[in-house]
C-alpha cells in the first residue's frame, strides 16, 4: 500500500504539472499566431480510478464475468477449461493469489508433480515466485516491451515532438489524398516465452560448490538466490546503497555467498525462513568491499560524463557550417520518391531562384557570428545559454558516498540523525530484518502479518548488520487485510478523491480533519544519486493504521448499500460451461439449494481441491447474463455455470515445504557440458535462437561480391527493389554482356539464376535431362572443353548449372550480332569422344 500511494501521490502531481504545461504552450503558440486544433473540452482520465474499490473496478469486475460467460458459450477452445476469477475485492496481490492456490494445491495427496503452469505478466517478481514454487514445469509468457513507441502531441496531434516543441504548425500532407494521416506505425504484439527450468539449469551450474561442509542440495541454493536478490530492491523494501542491479549486483552477491557459505555450516533459507545468523555473515562481507563499490561507481559516473562530453563536442564540430534548403535539402536514401520529397519541375528555374534569394540576402562578414537559426547576431555576440554548454547540469548530491566520512553524511541528510547514534542505526536495521524476513515468507508461505510495513525511506548500509543474529523475526498472527474503501483512503491523494464518498472525501481536504496531514498538496522528491524524478524517492508521511482507522469510524454510517457492497471482501468464482464434466455437478447443488460448503470432486476437475459455495450473483443456464457494457449484446442463450470456489484450508503455524514433490519428472536438459565452455573470444556460451541448432548463416567472399557486381544491374531505378536481380526471362536473349576497352571475356554463370535459387546445388540425377552431343548449345571457354575430354560424365552436371530443367531459361543458339562470336557457328571441331559413356 506503502508503495502504491507513492505512485498514486506522483501519478496526480505529474498529471497536474502536464496539464499546466499544456496550457502555458498552448497559450504561447496563440499569442505568437501559430496555428492549433480547437482545445477539446473532455474529463481528463485519472489512472487512479486502477485502484480496488472503486466503481471502475467493481464495473471492470462484471465485464470479466461477462466475457467468461460468452467464451465458454461461444469459443470452442473453452469447451473444457475450468476458469477461476479473482477480481479486485479479494485482497492480495494477483500473482500471490496464484502462488497461494499453487501451493495449496501441490499440498494435496492426490496433486499431480508434473503438472504444467504457464503465468503471463511482465513483472519481474514473477521469475522469483516460479522459482520458489519447486514445480518442475513452469512457464512465463511476457509481453516484448518496445520502448520509445510513437505518442502524438497532446497539442497538434502531430508526431515527431513534444508537447514542450511544438511550434503550431499547420499538419502536412501525409500520401496523394491524406490517407495516412491518422495512421500509426503498428505490429502484432510479441512475447517471450520464459522456461524457468532453463533458468534453473543456469542457477544449478552457477551455484554449484565444491568441497561443502554440508549435503549440496539445489533446491535450496536457488532458494538461497531468491532471497539475496531481495537486496537489491523489490516492492516493499528500498535497495542497499551498494548493492545497483544495473552495477552487476547479484552477481557480486553470487560470488561473495560462495566464498563464505563453506563458513556459515548450511544454507540462508528453508521453506521461507531465513537463519540470521548466516545471512548476518554474507552481509559483513558486502560491507568489507562497500568503501571501493561507491569508489568504482563514482570513477565509471565521470568516464561516462567525460565520454558524453566528447562525443557532444564531436558531433557540433563534425555538424555542416551550412545546410541548402528546398530541392538541394539532404534526404536519406530511398525517400528520394517519398510523398513528403521536393522534386523540382523547373530545376533551371528553382536554381535561378536560389541565386537572387543568396544575392539579395545582407551580406556578412567571415568574422560574424550567427545564432540557432542561421540569422547574424547583435555586435558583440551573444551570451551562451546553459542548455548550449558542453556540460549538463547534475543533481547536488550532499552525500557524497565516494568520500571519508560518507555513512555520516548519508545518516544526516536522509535521516536526520547522527551517524553516532547506535539506537537508531540499531531500530533501521532491526525494521529491514524484519522486512526480509517478511518477503521470504510472503513469497513461500504467504502473507505473514497485513499490518507489517518498512517505516523508512532507505535503507541501511550492509556494514551495519552486525549482531542481526539476536533480532526478533516474528509477526502479529490473526491480522486482517484493509476493506477496499479504506485502502482507496490510505493510498490516494485529494486530487482523486472524485472516487469516494462524498463524507470521506472530506476527510482528505477538510482542514480540521485528523488525517489531514495524510493527504499533503505537495511533497519532495529527493533523486537520491539518480538523474530522473520518476527514480526519486516520494517523500510522503506514512499512514498510521489506528489513527486512520478511528477516523473512518465517524463516516461509516454515511455509506449506501451499494457502497457496502463495494466495500465488502469478496472471494474467487469458479466457472465451468456445459460440457465440463463438472456442470452437472454444481448445477445440482444450485438445484437443491445446500447452504454447507462441498467438497470439490478432484476427478470431475482437473484433480482440484477446494469448497464450494451458493453464489448469490451466480451466472446460470438457461438465464440471460446481462451485457455490462451497452454495445455489447446479452447472452440470452446462456450454458456456463458459476459458484464460489475457496482454495484448501490449513492451520495457521502450517508451512509448505520448499522442495520438489516426490515423483515429479525434470523436463529434459537443454544445456549441453559444452555449452559452458569458454569459447575462443571468451564469452560465455547463449542459448540458440530458432529451432536449427546446425543451420549456417549464410556467407559471401569477396569473389561473390565481384560476381554479382558483374551481374546486378546498375543505375536501373530509384525504388526499393531496385538493386534487385531482374527475373530470368530478361536474360534469355542475351547471356553475355558487351566488352568494355580491353576486358577479357566472362561469362555470365549467374545470369539466369533467380535469386531465391542461387545457393542450390546441382539437382538430382533422376531430374536431369540427357546431353545429346552436337545438339544445341555446349559450353563455349576453353576450361570446358578440358573438362570434357578429362570427364565426360561431370559435363551434364557441369551444363547443368547453366540450362537444366531448375526454372533456368535455355541458352539459344543464335548468338549473331555479338563481339567474337560469328553467326555461322564453331569454326573448330569437337573434341573426340572418351567412349566410356554412350550419351545417345
Amino acid at each position: 500500500m506503502n508503495q502504491q500511494r507513492s505512485r498514486r501521490f506522483r501519478a496526480s502531481k505529474e498529471g497536474m504539472e502536464a496539464a499546466v504545461e499544456k496550457q502555458r504552450v498552448r497559450e504561447e503558440i496563440l499569442a505568437k499566431g501559430g496555428f492549433l486544433p480547437p482545445e477539446e473540452i473532455k474529463e481528463r482520465f485519472d489512472s487512479n480510478c486502477i485502484t480496488p474499490g472503486t466503481e471502475f473496478m467493481d464495473n471492470l469486475a462484471k465485464c470479466l464475468r461477462y466475457y467468461i460467460a460468452d467464451r465458454l458459450n461461444n469459443d470452442p477452445g473453452w469447451k473444457n477449461l475450468t476458469v477461476i476469477l479473482s477480481d479486485a475485492s479479494a485482497p492480495g496481490e494477483g500473482e500471490h493469489k496464484i502462488m497461494d492456490y499453487i501451493r495449496r494445491q501441490r499440498a494435496q495427496p492426490n496433486h499431480d508433480p508434473n503438472t504444467h503452469h504457464c503465468l503471463c505478466g511482465a513483472d519481474a517478481d514473477l521469475i522469483m515466485l516460479g522459482l520458489a514454487t519447486h514445480e518442475p514445469n513452469f512457464t512465463i509468457i511476457r509481453e516484448e516491451f518496445k520502448p520509445n513507441k510513437p505518442k502524438p502531441c497532446g497539442l497538434c496531434n502531430q508526431f515527431g515532438h513534444e508537447v514542450k516543441d511544438c511550434e503550431g504548425l499547420p499538419r502536412e500532407k501525409k500520401g496523394k489524398h491524406d490517407e495516412l494521416a491518422d495512421s500509426l506505425p503498428c505490429a502484432e504484439a510479441e512475447f517471450i516465452f520464459l522456461r524457468l527450468n532453463v533458468l534453473r539449469e543456469y542457477l544449478e551450474r552457477e551455484l554449484t560448490m565444491a568441497s561443502l561442509p554440508f549435503t549440496f542440495d539445489v533446491e535450496r541454493s536457488i532458494d538461497d538466490w531468491v532471497f539475496m536478490c531481495f537486496f537489491v530492491g523489490n516492492d516493499f523494501l528500498p535497495h542497499l546503497p551498494s548493492l545497483e542491479i544495473r552495477e552487476g549486483a547479484i552477481d557480486r552477491l553470487v560470488n561473495i555467498y560462495k566464498n563464505v557459505v563453506h563458513k556459515t555450516g548450511g544454507y540462508l533459507t528453508e521453506s521461507g525462513y531465513v537463519n540470521l545468523q548466516r545471512v548476518q555473515m554474507i552481509m559483513l562481507a558486502v560491507g568489507e568491499v562497500e568503501d571501493s563499490i561507491f569508489k568504482k561507481r563514482k570513477d565509471d559516473e565521470d568516464s561516462y560524463r567525460r565520454r558524453q562530453k566528447e562525443k557532444r563536442k564531436r558531433m557540433k564540430r563534425d555538424q555542416p557550417a551550412f545546410t541548402p534548403g528546398g530541392i538541394l535539402t539532404p534526404q536519406a536514401l530511398g525517400s528520394r520518391n517519398s510523398p513528403g520529397s521536393q522534386v523540382a519541375s523547373n530545376a533551371r528555374q528553382a536554381a535561378y531562384e536560389m541565386r537572387m534569394h543568396n544575392n539579395s540576402s545582407p551580406s556578412v562578414s567571415p568574422n560574424t557570428s550567427f545564432t540557432s537559426d542561421g540569422s547574424p547576431s547583435p555586435v558583440g555576440g551573444i551570451k551562451r545559454k546553459a542548455e548550449d554548454s558542453d556540460s549538463e547540469p547534475e543533481p547536488e548530491d550532499n552525500v557524497r558516498l565516494w568520500e571519508a566520512g560518507w555513512k555520516q553524511r548519508y545518516y544526516k541528510n536522509k535521516f536526520d540523525v547522527d551517524a553516532a547514534d547506535e539506537k537508531f542505526r540499531r531500530k533501521v536495521v532491526q525494521s529491514y530484518v524484519e522486512g526480509l524476513c517478511w518477503v521470504l515468507r510472503y513469497y513461500y508461505q504467504g502473507c505473514a502479518s497485513w499490518k507489517w510495513y518498512y517505516p523508512f525511506h532507505y535503507a541501511p548500509f550492509a556494514s551495519d548488520f552486525e549482531g542481526i543474529a539476536s533480532l526478533p523475526s516474528d509477526f502479529e498472527k490473526g491480522t486482517k487485510p484493509f476493506k477496499p474503501l479504506e485502502q482507496l483512503m490510505g493510498v490516494f491523494p485529494a486530487a482523486s478523491g472524485n472516487f469516494l464518498p462524498p463524507s470521506w472525501r472530506k476527510l482528505m481536504s477538510d482542514p480540521d480533519s485528523s488525517i489531514i496531514d495524510f493527504y499533503p498538496e505537495d511533497f519532495a522528491i529527493d533523486l537520491n544519486g539518480k538523474k530522473y524524478a520518476w527514480q526519486g524517492v516520494a517523500l510522503l508521511p506514512f499512514v498510521d493504521e489506528r489513527r486512520l482507522r478511528a477516523a473512518l469510524e465517524e463516516v461509516y454510517p454515511d455509506l449506501t448499500p451499494e457502497e457496502t457492497r463495494r466495500n465488502s471482501l469478496g472471494g474467487d468464482v469458479l466457472f465451468v460451461g456445459k460440457h465440463h464434466p463438472l456442470h452437472d455437478f454444481v448445477l445440482e447443488l444450485y438445484k437443491t439449494g445446500s447452504t454447507e460448503p462441498m467438497d470439490v470432486p478432484p476427478e470431475l476437475c482437473h484433480g482440484i481441491q477446494g469448497k464450494f459455495s451458493l453464489d448469490e450473483e451466480a451466472v446460470l443456464p438457461d438465464q440471460i447474463v446481462c451485457s455490462p457494457v451497452p454495445l455489447l449484446r446479452d447472452l440470452s442463450q446462456n450454458t456456463a455455470i458459476s459458484i464460489n470456489f475457496k482454495d484448501p484450508q490449513f492451520a495457521e503455524d502450517y508451512i509448505f515445504k520448499a522442495v520438489m514433490l516426490p515423483g515429479a519428472r525434470k523436463p529434459a536438459p537443454v544445456l549441453k557440458p559444452g555449452d559452458w565452455e569458454k569459447s575462443s573470444n571468451g564469452r560465455q556460451w547463449k542459448p540458440q535462437l530458432g529451432f536449427s541448432r546446425d543451420r549456417r548463416p549464410v556467407h559471401l567472399d569477396q569473389a561473390a561480391f565481384r560476381t554479382l557486381g558483374h551481374v546486378m544491374p546498375r543505375g536501373s531505378g530509384t525504388g526499393v527493389y531496385s538493386n534487385a536481380a531482374p527475373p530470368p526471362a530478361t536474360y534469355q536473349g542475351s547471356l553475355y554482356r558487351p566488352l568494355l576497352r580491353g576486358q577479357a571475356q566472362i561469362p555470365k554463370l549467374m545470369s539466369n539464376m533467380r535469386p531465391q535459387d542461387s545457393w542450390r546445388g546441382p539437382p538430382p540425377l533422376f531430374q536431369q535431362q540427357r546431353f545429346e552431343r552436337g545438339v544445341g548449345a555446349e559450353p563455349l571457354l576453353p576450361w570446358n572443353r578440358m573438362l570434357q575430354t578429362q570427364n565426360a560424365a561431370f559435363q551434364p552436371n557441369q551444363y547443368q548449372l547453366l540450362a537444366g530443367p531448375g526454372g533456368y531459361p535455355p541458352r539459344r543458339d543464335d548468338r549473331g550480332g555479338r563481339q567474337g562470336y560469328p553467326r555461322e557457328g564453331r569454326k573448330y571441331p569437337l573434341p573426340p569422344p572418351s567412349g566410356r559413356y554412350n550419351w545417345n
